[in-house]
């Protein structure tokens, strides 16, 4: 049995509490690392043609409306 399966394993054993704080703690974790790599790609400039590309958009007057 892998370790994945392991865990998998005793996850479904777990009681409901123990599940929505593993699933809070997840759900943390999950986010902390999108923030991480969201900054990582600004460092990278993997984000700046869109930026570019919105600016460029709103000073022409042509923002689409949300």
């Amino acid at each position: 049995m892998s370790n994945l399966e392991q865990i998998e394993a005793a996850i479904l054993s777990l009681p409901s509490n123990e599940f929505e704080r593993l699933k809070l703690w997840l759900l943390d974790l999950d986010y902390d690392r999108w923030d991480e790599q969201l900054e990582q790609d600004v460092a990278d400039g993997k984000l700046d043609a869109l930026a570019q590309e919105a600016i460029a958009e709103f000073e022409s007057g042509h923002c689409r409306e949300i």
